[in-house]
């Protein structure tokens, strides 16, 4: 059996995550939250991955969502728990310390686009097609998507994607903020390890904390945010990336962040 989730190493610091059933549109089957699951979980611990580029094999799907052939063999509760094992897995996307970067390299629906929002940036191949489809088959979007997409793109869009189950082009999402950027087919993923590449080259604790105090700062009033910015600001006084950051500035040549 193939794997589901393929793990690539790019240029120092770059890891490519790839799911991995192109045949299956990369739907989210028990196998393969089970495979994303363990990857997540070694790259939060591997101080030498400083960004995440996530991305779909194949040409026509980055994730179509949940595996609805898998599904149509459970009971109720099987179902309870794949639709909880697929929210644990998006969150662990999150909840990733390191950047993440998603390259959506085609359709993008339910559970697919959940895992999109999970994702720092969003890279869409201008071919690609988004949309919380989920109110179209009796359910809802049941991964984050009603909370992620509002505070994404605002309440009012948010409430006639999901209430029209209604499938967006690249260029519609860009539009209203679910995705930053477009790009052909072809420049896709060049497009995607360029930023990681923009990315990478700055301190990765910097990076760490300032994800951190966005995340939690946004889920929260202005005043607490500005105390999380200024607790995560003070973690960072210490460390040795620091006196270099300001070492190299002071000799005018690039500096050399080590993670510490």
């Amino acid at each position: 059996m193939a794997d589901t989730v393929l793990v690539t190493k790019q240029e120092e610091g770059i890891v490519v995550l790839t799911l991995n059933r192109s045949e299956a549109a990369n739907a989210l089957s028990r196998q393969l939250l089970y495979d994303l699951h363990d990857a997540l979980y070694n790259i939060k611990h591997d101080r030498e991955v400083r960004v995440v580029i996530l991305t779909g094999s194949g040409e026509k799907a980055f994730c179509a969502g949940a595996d609805l052939k898998e599904r149509k063999g459970m009971n109720e509760a099987e179902v309870k728990q794949v639709v909880n094992l697929i929210g644990s897995v998006i969150n662990d996307v999150e909840a990733l310390p390191q950047p993440v970067i998603c390259a959506i390299n085609g359709v993008a629906f339910g559970g697919g686009l959940e895992l999109a929002l999970a994702s720092d940036i969003r890279i869409a191949s201008t071919q690609a097609k988004m949309g919380l489809t989920e109110t179209s088959l009796a359910i809802i979007p049941g991964a984050g998507g009603t909370q992620r997409l509002p505070r994404l793109i605002g309440t009012g869009k948010a409430k006639e994607m999901i209430f029209t189950a209604k499938r967006i082009t690249a260029g519609q999402a860009e539009h209203i903020g679910l995705v930053e950027h477009t790009a052909n087919p072809a420049e896709l993923m060049e497009r995607a390890i360029h930023l990681a590449k923009e990315i990478v080259i700055n301190a990765p604790l910097a990076l760490f904390q300032a994800k951190t105090a966005i995340n939690q700062g946004m889920q929260t009033d202005i005043a607490t945010g500005l105390q999380i910015e200024k607790l995560a600001y003070n973690n960072l006084i210490p460390t040795e990336d620091r006196l270099e950051g300001l070492q190299a500035f002071a000799e005018k040549r690039p500096p050399v962040y080590r993670g510490k």
